[in-house]
């Protein structure tokens, strides 16, 4: 039985989450079809321009990423938007959707009388939420990308299935984890060789770009709390691993991402190489497994999993 998601989110205990999106039967609706050979790469380039707009409007920040030819993966982090002005919190929601008829006024500086104003404030609440709320990203996201298939494809119906599914990334170390699991996925499955060429991922756009909209690693207070060069490291180093559930694999004889580009641990390996988006709501350790199930409301259960925290 599916979960409601009050009880697969809880910002109060984690601002991570690992989401993935899959296109409807797993079809190849971003790759290739096999049947019909008709290829749908760009719409790989969709989602990743989608998400990026979206990262510039929700007060939710980009961890990492992974589209794939049938489903993509998100680790995000939610901020609070409680210090946004209402003119912020309006400015931002019209970047999304049109503005009801008060609300519109009250940006542009209008009068309103005492009961309108109340009327908009309650809005204003109703948006600063919305714009903290994984549930409306994903929802803004998908809507806009399946409208965009439907058209191009002149047909009507699901593109997505109906439902993301979210894990909670409850401490550092189930986070690092899932950012490399995330990072690797085109590597594990044959569509790259390596970090830096494998298209449409978070990793690639870190190496390429020097300018990223990605949460930046560093020691700023709200950066990730790693640093680039290592974290490239561990990816590099686990995706040299030979998984016998997975076809690809970095090749052992390149040498390292920090030769290959030029730039002045085992225990991980096995934790990573562990790692599932399948059937778990939240990772962590057991006190902070328990400590979620208080808070969501959930029995502990297969749903949730154990990952041992970074020594």
């Amino acid at each position: 039985m599916t979960l409601p998601r009050k009880q697969l989110i809880s910002i109060q205990e984690t601002p991570y989450y690992h989401i993935v999106s899959r296109c409807v039967r797993r079809a190849f609706l971003c790759g290739r079809d096999p049947l019909t050979n008709r290829c749908y790469e760009h719409r790989r380039k969709w989602i990743q321009e989608r998400i990026k707009y979206l990262a510039g409007i929700f007060s939710i920040d980009i961890c990492a990423y992974a589209v794939m030819h049938n489903h993509y993966h998100l680790v995000l982090k939610v901020n609070s938007t409680k210090n946004w002005s209402y003119k912020q919190v309006l400015v931002y929601w019209a970047a999304l959707c049109k503005l009801p008829r008060y609300c519109q006024q009250y940006l542009d500086g209008d009068d309103l009388g005492t009961v309108e104003l109340e009327w908009v404030e309650e809005k204003i609440a109703i948006y600063r939420q919305r714009l903290m709320s994984i549930s409306w990203f994903m929802k803004l996201l998908n809507q806009h990308i399946a409208i965009a298939a439907n058209a191009e494809d002149q047909c009507t119906g699901h593109f997505w299935e109906n439902r993301f599914k979210s894990q909670a990334l409850l401490d550092e170390s189930a986070l690092l984890t899932c950012m490399a699991y995330v990072d690797l996925n085109p590597i594990r499955v044959a569509m790259a060789r390596t970090p830096e060429t494998s298209e449409f991922t978070s990793i690639q756009e870190r190496i390429n770009t020097k300018t990223s909209d990605l949460l930046a690693f560093g020691q700023g207070i709200n950066d990730l709390p790693y640093s680039l060069t290592d974290y490239m490291k561990l990816v590099d180093y686990t995706g040299r691993a030979i998984l016998n559930d997975k076809r690809g694999y970095i090749p052992p004889e390149l040498p390292d991402i920090t030769e290959r580009l030029g730039l002045n641990p085992d225990s991980w390996l096995k934790e990573i190489n562990n790692f599932s988006s399948k059937g778990f709501t939240a990772v962590g350790t057991v006190e902070q497994l328990r400590q979620f199930c208080a808070a969501v409301g959930k029995q502990w259960n297969h749903g949730l999993k154990l990952i041992p925290a970074l020594e």
